[in-house]
């Protein structure tokens, strides 16, 4: 009992989260305030990028690149599997969720996997971690390009968001320029980057919460909470709970029917069920205008969470399977 709670219990990152939305609601930016807020945003969000790209190794790559089946499967897992999946919940969710709630419920869907967490799950479950390393990676990298493709493909110039190619290239510009300058300056700033690597995870977290603070406040000033009802809310976090839990019995299925091994089913399971909060907040700041984006990045804000809790109960299930059958 006491470990269900400890693994219930909101991680520090969370509730710094649900306190710069409490901010942002109480004491939003307004103003040149908040156009300085914004342009520090888009310098924080590059350096984000910038150290990513210098923690990738190259020796990673190498090792899990041969695996091509494997990352077919998890890309088709990410940005197949769950863009359906989005698609289908629309009755529904047009019946519950605000217009720009759903719109978020489709934007989680598209976004690319996690980089960190999926490592660390795969690593904890005893699966291929260098696999994990280069499918998550890729799908950062590709979901750059695929992620705007999706949505104009599914929500079209619904909720703001910028003509697909336009939003590719302010992507490019902003995350995946950084993050190339980054990885090419690896040999020279690689081991400083490594050797900071605890402190650095402030500057992700940081940037978040950076930039969940001037999306809300912009979201607050055009009436945020007094046009999202809190049913509305419980049905984004119901929904959430519904897309992880048929999205992982369905990947587990696909694994094991394309005949993976054990060591590879954990880190297809796990790449390919998770959403990258770090990678979409940035994505929809520049994809979204600033009125609807407080509201289309609640989903994945809730949906981190979730996914957090329910992936540390199935990697230590995969765990204990391991050392009961060794």
């Amino acid at each position: 009992m006491k470990a269900l709670l400890a693994r219930l219990r909101l991680d520090p990152f969370t509730l710094a989260l649900l306190g710069t939305i409490t901010l942002a609601s109480l004491l939003p930016v307004r103003g040149t305030a908040a156009v300085i807020m914004d342009d520090a945003t888009d310098l924080a969000i590059a350096a984000l990028f910038f150290l990513h790209g210098a923690r990738l190794s190259r020796e990673a790559v190498r090792a899990g690149a041969t695996h091509w089946r494997l990352h077919l499967t998890i890309l088709a897992c990410t940005f197949i599997l769950y863009p359906l999946l989005g698609l289908l919940t629309k009755p529904l969710s047009h019946a519950l969720l605000t217009p720009e709630l759903y719109i978020g419920v489709l934007f989680l869907c598209a976004l690319p996997s996690t980089v960190q967490s999926s490592i660390a799950f795969t690593s904890m479950a005893g699966g291929n971690v260098p696999a994990a390393v280069v499918s998550a990676s890729l799908s950062s990298l590709l979901g750059v390009f695929l992620t705007p493709l999706l949505m104009g493909m599914m929500v079209g110039a619904q909720g703001g968001i910028a003509h697909p190619f336009e939003a590719i290239g302010k992507i490019l510009l902003q995350l995946l320029v950084p993050f190339v300058a980054g990885h090419l300056l690896r040999p020279w700033i690689g081991g400083w980057v490594e050797r900071r690597r605890a402190i650095l995870r402030y500057t992700d977290q940081g940037t978040i919460l950076l930039v969940v603070y001037t999306a809300f406040s912009a979201a607050v000033i055009e009436g945020l909470w007094h046009k999202t009802p809190v049913p509305a809310l419980l049905a984004v976090a119901a929904c959430a709970i519904v897309l992880l839990a048929v999205a992982m019995t369905l990947i587990t299925w696909i694994a094991r029917r394309l005949g993976f091994s054990r060591e590879d089913e954990i880190p297809i399971v796990f790449c390919g069920s998770k959403k990258s909060l770090a990678t979409g907040v940035p994505m929809a700041k520049v994809m979204f205008a600033g009125g609807s984006l407080g509201a289309i990045v609640l989903p994945i804000m809730i949906y981190h969470q979730i996914q957090l809790i329910v992936c540390a109960f199935v990697a230590q299930r995969y765990a204990r399977q391991r050392h009961s059958s060794g």
